[in-house]
């Protein structure tokens, strides 16, 4: 069966940044800049987003390129004669399946607020009744699962119309919508009165703060936001990389998506720090900010329910973008492995995706008696911390080392695919680093996600 291509280079950068940003750019990113003193923090996630996340970018979409299928053969079809280096890609399938366990839930989360509103559930509210609102939804398990419902069979629905008439088709038009409103919030966002302190906030470094945190916690968050904002190890990007022709050298558009995922994280601060400010709420206040504070910020707004609205119509296509794009991938693994028809592959993944996904509902209502790491964890705290903590890490150094490895695939091969086509090479230089510094630094990672949740 001949594989699909992009049928343009814009919907090769949307989509491949559509799957990088998630919810970890517009709600983590802003609310762990705040925690850890703001534009200082920015800068040095930066560094790390450079030195770390395009490199591994780069060497994901190039094992997808040069093998032509996703993760669940692309090792198989380069890997030398007698290794096995392809048993990784049942761990990256199992990655994208774990991921999406979750993800469906709080993509869920995401709509029914949207509706909420839409419909003005929230005006004349007071700030008691709108955190409430947010319990009650975590303890309605039918109202959960029938957001979940919905978002699996709008994924894999887009999923079955075919890659260019599908999935490129909508998540390109979805991506742009994002841009537009999130410019939209933006304007809107820096011109409320006293906005201005939360730029400042937010645009100059301020390196006390970031002495108060502690200097090594600081990098350490820095790092592991960079490292995990790519949504890089078990093949989200190198199905990608398999639909990609041969025109234009990978790097390049590595950067490219990295800087347009950049982009999304740094206008969601610009949301989010100047309304924090302006109604005198601590912008560090973790996930509960998003369905808490927000909308009573937007309940205190004029056009509030607007606003508020257009908010959630841009969180809930933020994690949509990278449902459907995990989706693709899931879907390419029935059709890489069993040969078969996209539809047929469709429709078992869906039924199998809504079951799967429905421990983590039920981890908030009807099994919140199972506490996997004590008082208040849920089964979603599990699946994060096993896709999160392991999974991403751990495939990551499996790309890594396939890569520069005379053992695996190995730097000549790499380096040839990296640099086929018009564009930015791939620094040749950096062979010392990434063979031998690199992967200390993910292994590095790897430990120090244990160290904080254990210890």
């Amino acid at each position: 069966m001949k594989r699909e291509r992009f049928s343009s280079r814009l919907g090769f950068l949307l989509i491949s940044a559509g799957c990088a940003i998630g919810l970890g750019n517009v709600w983590r990113f802003p609310y762990i800049t705040g925690q850890y003193g703001g534009a200082a923090f920015v800068l040095i996630y930066l560094f790390f987003l450079a030195i770390l996340g395009i490199p591994i970018m780069v060497m994901e979409f190039s094992v997808g390129r040069a093998s032509q299928k996703s993760c669940a053969r692309s090792f198989y079809v380069l890997e030398p004669k007698g290794t096995k280096w392809h048993i990784y890609g049942y761990f990256g399938m199992l990655g994208n399946y774990m991921l999406m366990m979750f993800y469906t839930t709080v993509c869920g989360w995401m709509l029914i607020y949207f509706m909420k509103m839409a419909k003005g559930d929230f005006s004349g509210q007071s700030a008691e009744a709108i955190g409430n609102a947010f319990l009650d939804m975590l303890a309605s398990p039918l109202q959960m699962t029938i957001a979940m419902v919905l978002t699996v069979v709008a994924g894999f629905g887009i999923c079955s119309l075919g890659f260019q008439k599908g999935v490129e088709r909508i998540t390109k038009v979805m991506m742009l919508c994002l841009l537009g409103v999130m410019g939209l919030l933006m304007i809107r966002s820096v011109t409320l009165p006293g906005a201005a302190e939360g730029l400042r906030f937010y645009l100059i470094p301020d390196f006390k703060k970031m002495t108060e945190q502690g200097v090594l916690t600081v990098i350490n968050a820095a790092m592991g936001q960079a490292f995990f904002t790519l949504s890089l190890g078990i093949g989200a990007m190198a199905i990608f990389g398999s639909y990609l022709g041969k025109e234009r050298s990978i790097t390049g558009e590595a950067i490219n998506i990295t800087l347009l995922d950049t982009l999304v994280a740094l206008l969601a601060g610009l949301i989010i720090f100047p309304a924090c400010f302006a109604f005198q709420i601590s912008p560090g206040q973790g996930p509960g900010l998003i369905f808490i504070t927000l909308p009573n910020v937007f309940n205190t707004m004029s056009g509030g329910r607007f606003w508020g609205t257009l908010f959630f119509v841009f969180m809930s296509f933020a994690a949509f973008s990278t449902v459907i794009t995990v989706f693709e991938n899931i879907v390419s693994f029935a059709i890489d492995l069993w040969g078969w028809e996209r539809k047929k592959a469709v429709l078992f993944n869906m039924v199998l995706m809504i079951f799967l996904s429905l421990p983590c509902v039920f981890g908030f209502n009807i099994w919140s008696g199972f506490t996997p790491f004590g008082a208040g964890s849920t089964i979603q705290d599990l699946e994060d911390f096993i896709i999160s903590n392991n999974l991403l890490p751990l495939g990551s150094l499996v790309y890594l080392l396939f890569c520069v490895s005379r053992y695996g695939w190995g730097w000549d091969n790499f380096l040839k695919e990296a640099d086929q086509g018009e564009g930015l090479r791939f620094p040749s230089w950096t062979r010392h680093y990434v063979t031998w510094i690199l992967p200390l630094i993910v292994l590095f990672i790897f430990a120090q996600g244990y160290w904080e949740k254990f210890f």
